[in-house]
Parts: C-alpha cells; sequence; structure tokens
C-alpha cells in the first residue's frame, strides 16, 4: 500500500473504471468536480488497499491453530 502509486493499482484493481475515469487518473483534476471525483476513486483505492493487507496479514496468521478451540483427543 503505497500512496505514491495509488492511481496505478487502483487501474489494475478495477477493471470496471469508465474512460472518464481512467482520462482524469491519467491526466489530474482541472476543477473543483474533478477533485472531488478523484477523492472519491482515492477513497476506493485505499479501501481495497486495506482489504487487501488485512487479507495478506490473515493468510500469516490462517497456519497457527486458534488458542480458544478446545481439542478433543
Amino acid at each position: 500500500m503505497n500512496d505514491e502509486n495509488w492511481k496505478q493499482e487502483l487501474k489494475e484493481w478495477k477493471s470496471n473504471l469508465k474512460p472518464f475515469q481512467i482520462k482524469l487518473l491519467n491526466e489530474g483534476a482541472r476543477s473543483q468536480s474533478q477533485a472531488l471525483l478523484l477523492n472519491d476513486m482515492w477513497c476506493e483505492w485505499k479501501e481495497l488497499a486495506s482489504k487487501r493487507r488485512i487479507d495478506a496479514i490473515d493468510g500469516i496468521f490462517s497456519g497457527i491453530p486458534d488458542p480458544w478451540i478446545e481439542k478433543t483427543s
């Protein structure tokens, strides 16, 4: 999760971006309304990146047994 290349990551992760969204990511905002749309896309990227990070951490701990589950012999 790196804020420097968030635009590229969003384009890779979301295949259903509209042409105006791709143009906005490439060229940047030129008005306040475009800045709001760009901010909305950044928030969406941040949410996706957080979920991916949680999934990666969850994958690391999936091999560790849960200490709260009682073992039956």
